[in-house]
């Protein structure tokens, strides 16, 4: 026969009720009267049960360690946790680890400071009215400081936030329609303080349900993009908010190129039971390479911005890797990198300069970690690098490491004339424009077209960004000097009929001062 489980345990705060602690008086000034004085009559100190029933118990233990000499605080606040609610399962944590009030500022949960009002801090088993005045009064069992911290930029006007930094607190928990008590101390822990969460449910199994599931949710990045740098891995929001701004459509490159790319990508990620049918490591590496600024970093960007909608949930992540430097060296770096990317697999890693990250000292490393014992299924490896020959021949050569290289070249006319029209789209009412306060006609774009040659999009983008600088400080000229003869287009018109538009007479002055930069750079 099926035992029918027990019902679930009637939730109860404590068995010893919190209650508003008095505050901390200064002790009162001694004043030694003279010895022929006869000493004041004194009144009997009288025991006090309002107080003690007034008092938080474990605050107390954590304000008598505070003050005094310590050098762990886990064992006192344990067991003033345990006489205080004796019916509870108590499980300490690292804060850090756990996240807990995280996981509810993310929707996940039902946080509730104990040092805020209550309709009701008695269970129902106590059958009384809990709705008194008194029992409504703030309940001050916290300690915290409190920072400013201001605006990421002052250009966006914010006044900045308050943040909380809790020394103490006491909180009710709510997760999964079960209850729980929650207190995160800052304690001492042999040489140095650390924040730990005590929590308090109705079974050891309610707690590590609690744990697991915290835990599987931060092991995941949201909304983010994990980055490398400095040694470590960081959550960045911002980054994640720009790949969301970069698409396809936005890579200006030959529809040949842009197709294949987007190919190898799709092909990699929903192909895993084919890698399997055909007995191989699902595994695989891309080099983008060539001249600087033609379009492998929005390249990547927007190969992470599918990534990061494709179905099914959860979303594929992406790793980026800035660089190597380490306080532990390059080569616990590499480890570190590759040991967070196969517990995300599968995901996208990439590697920007790569030719900085694969260096004689790194190189063995890093080979190691691409094909060694431990597998990388799951792995789509992207390395960009503006010098494809200073690669060593083992990473650039070798099929098996990476497979595909794809050169970003310098962009043909064609491609210069899409930049062009891109930047036309932007500025007479397209994405971002102003509502045209800049003319800019349709056949602009060919003539621009037309004297760059030999630019690359980052070139180009700059004649743009300087030319807009120059007409928004009212520093463009009447008058063409740059000597610079008409262009003309395909269907033979000169480009006369554009010297009465502002942003034809910049953009030649700015694209004599690049060509002139160009010159120097060749010579």
């Amino acid at each position: 026969m099926r035992n029918t489980p027990p019902p679930p345990p009637t939730f109860q705060l404590t068995s010893h009720p919190i209650h508003p602690i008095h505050p901390i008086r200064p002790a009162p000034f001694k004043h030694h009267e003279p010895k022929h004085h006869e000493p004041k009559h004194r009144e009997p100190k009288h025991h006090d049960p309002k107080h003690e029933q007034d008092a938080n118990p474990i605050y107390d233990v954590f304000q008598t360690n505070s003050t005094g000499p310590r050098v762990n605080t886990d064992p006192l606040i344990a067991a003033a946790l345990r006489k205080a609610h004796p019916d509870f399962h108590l499980t300490i944590t690292a804060t850090y680890n756990s996240k807990l009030l995280g996981f509810a500022a993310a929707g996940h949960a039902d946080v509730i400071s104990s040092s805020a009002p209550e309709e009701s801090t008695a269970s129902a088993d106590d059958g009384a009215a809990t709705s008194s005045k008194e029992q409504r009064q703030p309940v001050p069992t916290d300690l915290k400081w409190r920072h400013y911290s201001p605006p990421a930029r002052r250009s966006s006007r914010s006044d900045g936030t308050l943040v909380d930094m809790i020394k103490f607190g006491c909180f009710i928990y709510t997760w999964s329609n079960t209850n729980y008590i929650l207190y995160n101390v800052v304690g001492g822990h042999n040489a140095y303080d650390q924040e730990m969460t005590y929590l308090l449910g109705t079974s050891a199994e309610a707690n590590d349900a609690l744990l697991l599931a915290a835990g599987k949710y931060f092991s995941e990045p949201h909304n983010e993009v994990l980055v490398f740098d400095g040694g470590y891995w960081r959550n960045d929001g911002e980054l994640w908010e720009s790949v969301q701004r970069s698409t396809w459509d936005h890579v200006i490159l030959k529809e040949s190129m842009k197709e294949s790319m987007i190919g190898e990508v799709e092909k990699f990620f929903g192909g895993e039971e084919r890698y399997k049918r055909l007995k191989v490591p699902w595994k695989r590496g891309i080099i983008f390479h060539g001249p600087p600024g033609n379009g492998k970093t929005i390249s990547i960007k927007a190969m992470m911005h599918t990534l990061s909608h494709r179905p099914p949930a959860p979303t594929t992540p992406t790793l980026y890797v800035r660089s190597l430097t380490s306080p532990f060296g390059p080569e616990d770096a590499l480890r570190t990198i590759f040991t967070q990317a196969r517990s995300l697999s599968p995901c996208l890693l990439v590697f920007e300069d790569l030719d900085a990250t694969v260096t004689p000292k790194t190189r063995s490393y890093f080979l190691n970690e691409l094909d060694g014992l431990e597998s990388n299924d799951g792995i789509l490896v992207v390395g960009s690098t503006n010098h494809l020959e200073e690669l060593d021949g083992a990473v650039r050569k070798r099929p098996s490491r990476f497979d595909r290289k794809f050169f970003f070249g310098n962009p043909g006319v064609g491609e210069r004339g899409a930049y062009c029209a891109f930047w036309r789209g932007k500025l007479v009412g397209g994405e971002g424009g102003d509502g045209g306060e800049v003319e800019f006609p349709r056949r602009m774009c060919e003539a621009i077209a037309g004297i760059t040659d030999g630019f690359s999009f980052a070139y180009m983008q700059e004649a743009f960004v300087a030319s807009l600088l120059a007409i928004a400080a009212g520093d463009h000229g009447d008058e063409d000097d740059d000597g610079t003869a008409h262009v003309r287009n395909e269907d033979g018109d000169g480009d006369g009929d554009l010297e009465r538009f502002v942003l034809w007479r910049e953009m030649k002055k700015q694209i004599r001062i690049l060509r002139e930069d160009l010159d120097d750079d060749d010579s």
